[in-house]
């Protein structure tokens, strides 16, 4: 051991060294759970508010999280690199700016301005990441069978959240761009991943979680379609059920995931939640279902027995001194 290991604080910097870019799944998920009350609110009669609320509690834990990585990356850049260099976490880089996106869509109703810059900074930022890591995937580094898993879809989930308030902003054609790159990534990756979980090694425990990202995809895709052409058409049609399709496939192995020790890679499981709830919710309203109706406030009750759970168990793993941890 060090001299550096045996002065007082090491314990505070070996904790920032080790916390993870993956934390911004927490605010992907709080920022779902935001956007599905806002949804329940116009279409189930919630209590007016409820998603202030949801929304307040998500810019808290985004700003926590961001001073978090801020400080690892002052004073572990090296820490940080290794993330970006890692063939997982990689991939887990643009959870920050769909972040961004989602906080700016809960914005359109509280302050439009607000909502446009942030939405400027998250589109900006998630082009960015977009670009550098499929250079990475195609560039001259080579990625293992084994380190391919549906956390891939993020960057291609990312792209297609942008129209969901860029088309409300006024921004049609950039949000044409991001969709059309988005549903690219998530065909070609689609197919990598159903490969890898066929023909190889089962994912590892800690990646298992990361299975419910399937659905997501399509979910928001859905949510990205309505607002681009106003309408529930054809297209809207099969993307809402291929997100119930893909929801049917991973609730078959939930019970497996469920047993498995608590990671923060559960929370993987709260955002493809919160799109299909939405996307449910938004087809009732449009289509005037009422069996989307129930199954929306279903999944909705769902979503928040999983957000609930998500968040008393990360408060147990920071009691415990779980988190931040080498894995």
């Amino acid at each position: 051991m060090t001299s550096l290991d045996q002065t007082p604080d090491a314990p505070a910097h070996s904790r920032l060294e080790h916390f993870p870019i993956t934390f911004f799944a927490t605010t992907m998920g709080l920022g779902g759970f935001t956007l599905a009350l806002r949804a329940g609110e116009a279409v189930l009669g919630l209590p007016k508010g409820l998603y202030l609320v949801g929304f307040w509690i998500t810019v808290l834990v985004f700003s926590l999280v961001s001073i978090g990585y801020a400080a690892k990356a002052m004073r572990q850049w090296h820490a940080v690199k290794a993330e970006w260099n890692h063939p997982v976490r990689l991939s887990f880089y643009p959870t920050a700016s769909v972040s961004m996106l989602l906080l700016a869509t809960a914005l359109l109703t509280i302050s439009k301005p607000a909502a446009l810059a942030l939405w400027m900074v998250g589109t900006g930022l998630q082009g960015a990441l977009t670009l550098a890591i499929v250079s990475n995937w195609i560039g001259t580094r080579s990625f293992q069978h084994g380190a391919l898993n549906p956390a891939w879809f993020i960057p291609a989930v990312g792209n297609v959240i942008v129209p969901v308030a860029g088309a409300q902003l006024g921004f049609v054609e950039i949000s044409w761009l991001f969709f059309s790159a988005g549903m690219m990534f998530w065909v070609v990756l689609l197919t990598l991943v159903f490969n890898r979980l066929v023909f190889h090694d089962p994912l590892p425990g800690r990646l298992q979680p990361t299975l419910v990202i399937m659905v997501a995809p399509p979910a928001v895709a859905f949510v990205a379609w309505l607002r681009l052409v106003g309408e529930v058409d054809a297209f809207a049609h099969i993307l809402l059920s291929l997100g119930y399709l893909f929801a049917a496939l991973v609730a078959v192995q939930l019970p497996r995931i469920l047993r498995l020790p608590f990671a923060m890679s559960f929370w993987a499981l709260s955002f493809p939640v919160a799109s299909l709830t939405i996307a449910t919710l938004l087809y009732a309203e449009n289509a005037h279902s009422g069996v989307h109706l129930t199954l929306g406030a279903g999944l909705l009750v769902v979503l928040a027995v999983l957000i609930a759970g998500l968040v008393g168990r990360t408060l147990l793993a920071i009691a415990r001194g779980e988190i931040c941890q080498p894995e």
